[in-house]
């Protein structure tokens, strides 16, 4: 990931964005043995050479009570930018009808270096989307899980394995990353039944699909990740060419994925506003506890079903994934890209149709008021009706997809972008209804945070952050299932810029609260920290 001078306030600190995923410190404890007072060391006055493992308050991946098998997948220390290459073949021991595979990612560095995009990919399907912790001096080890038995159909025979971090080390920037990756299949046995996984997955590694004639169901997911240097690392802080600020994109800071398909929209999307673990001026916020979905980069995900009948064709189909609100020709965006496909057994070919599809007018406008204190205020949106039809072995199935997306936000700076402050709201509404079963989903992501630079060349960052959703799902009016997902993050760090690291008198607290309520239990965590020590770990449900 290319080193980037960011804002002008930040003076000569240079970051570097990624992404990370699920991640746990290396030695954590099972949730029933967590305890506030097993964590609540006394915090130091200050930060010092060495600090707390990277720790999440989300939940671990959950695994079932069956005979597991464990292989290794890639291993690697990543100095430069030359992939790892391998190879995976399946496991002998447990079978291919699995209840879950886990993937387990155990990575350490040391000294001084920046937080680094990276990817796993194994036969071509990116099944990790990943980036480091920044390190402490005297070096940190994390752990990365995550649930990708999804991919099956890719696990089911041997594939090419591929793995980058792409890292750069000198005399400055002396960490070395060191990673390790596995796999870990679960038997499907007497009450715990295997997954239902799709029948194919595979990478759209260009414009063009054909997808098997008896298809029935499609799913789209987009790795979609503003990074790789410049300003589309923080999009959300870009404004148009005419304001005076360091950033600058011609339409302002809106910015939605899309999917096409044959140059007509069949997905819209609003991304989420990922801050990386070096973001908004200050390490310090997250040495220990990372913002939501900084390490888990989830993909953006569409259905595609309304436009099976078209795919079915037997022809190549032209599929596109793009992001709007960026400026034309600029670099800065990620989109790798799986298609997932159900089929129907009973059927060679499932004809079907298109029946509906509804767009409005995309909504973008980014006023810029001028004066001591510069304001910019955004509002953006968009709205998406598909439906199609399928006519399978089981019957005529209709799927009707109806996503809406809404965009606000305030941006304040003063001259020399000190302070500089935003607060913004992104809301994703979405309903899928099969047949006579719907399942509703409303996303809505918050940002909240002014970075200053006071007396003492003291830069102070406050920050909070949100990741919120809600489902359900109803068939003839009554709830099947339903859940509600609250994660919230908020810091307050400060240090003294324009000076070696060991001089910046940082000073730190954090609190990060996942809490997912619904048909399934409950789950409620909290972690907090102070100076980069974990003062409260505590266990709710």
């Amino acid at each position: 990931m290319r080193q980037q001078k960011i804002m002008s306030i930040i003076g000569g600190l240079v970051l570097a964005a990624g992404a990370l995923l699920t991640a746990h410190p290396a030695a954590a404890l099972p949730p029933a043995e967590r305890s506030p007072a097993a964590q609540a060391d006394p915090p130091p006055a200050e930060f010092g050479s060495d600090w707390h493992d990277p720790l999440t308050a989300a939940p671990d991946v959950v695994k079932p009570p069956t005979r597991s098998c464990e292989i290794p997948l890639a291993a690697a220390r990543f100095r430069d930018f030359t992939p790892y290459q391998g190879s995976y073949a399946p496991p002998k021991e447990c079978g291919t009808r699995w209840s879950k595979v886990v993937l387990r990612l155990d990575g350490e560095v040391k000294g001084r270096q920046y937080d680094r995009l990276g990817h796993v990919s194994v036969g071509g399907v990116e099944i990790l989307r990943t980036s480091t912790p920044q390190p402490s001096p005297d070096g940190i080890r994390w752990s990365v899980e995550k649930d990708v038995t999804r991919y099956r159909d890719t696990f089911a025979r041997p594939q090419p394995v591929e793995m980058l971090i792409g890292n750069v080390v000198n005399e400055t920037y002396t960490g070395v990353i060191d990673v390790r990756v596995t796999l870990t299949f679960y038997a499907a046995q007497g009450a715990v039944k295997p997954a239902d996984t799709p029948d194919r997955v595979m990478p759209l590694d260009s414009t063009s699909l054909t997808t098997p004639r008896n298809t029935e169901r499609i799913l789209a997911e987009v790795y979609a990740t503003g990074s790789g240097g410049g300003c589309e690392e923080y999009w959300y802080l870009t404004v148009p060419d005419a304001a005076p600020y360091s950033c600058r994109a011609t339409d302002g800071p809106y910015r939605e994925v899309r999917i096409s398909v044959d140059g007509r929209t069949a997905g819209i999307a609003a991304p989420f506003p990922t801050v990386w673990t070096g973001g908004w001026s200050n390490p310090f916020l997250w040495y220990v506890s990372p913002g939501p979905r900084a390490f888990d980069v989830r993909p953006v995900v569409y259905d595609l079903t309304p436009f099976a009948g078209i795919l079915n064709d037997g022809r190549a189909h032209r599929v596109e994934v793009t992001v709007a609100g960026v400026p034309a020709g600029q670099t800065g965006w990620s989109t790798p890209t799986n298609i997932l496909l159900w089929q129907d057994e009973g059927r060679a070919v499932v004809t079907g149709g298109l029946d509906r599809h509804h767009e409005t007018a995309p909504r973008n406008s980014s006023v810029h008021t001028p004066g001591s204190r510069h304001r910019l205020d955004t509002e953006g949106g968009h709205a998406l009706t598909v439906a199609g039809h399928l006519d399978t072995s089981h019957g005529r199935v209709d799927t009707t997809v109806t996503r809406t997306l809404a965009h606000t936000s305030v941006h304040r700076w003063a001259e020399g972008e000190n302070p500089d402050a935003l607060t913004a709201r992104w809301t994703d509404d979405e309903t899928v209804t099969v047949g006579r079963a719907s399942t509703r989903t409303h996303r809505t992501y918050t940002m909240d945070g002014e970075t200053t630079i006071g007396a003492g060349d003291r830069l102070r960052t406050v920050l909070e952050l949100g990741d919120r959703a809600r489902t359900e799902v109803v068939r003839g009016g009554k709830r099947l299932s339903w859940s509600r997902l609250d994660h919230t993050y908020a810091g307050d760090a400060t240090y003294t810029t324009g000076v070696p690291r060991d001089q910046r008198r940082a000073v730190g607290t954090t609190s990060d609260r996942y809490r997912l309520h619904g048909s399934d239990g409950c789950y409620d965590r909290s972690v907090r920290t102070a100076q980069g020590t974990v003062t409260e770990d505590r266990m709710r449900c």
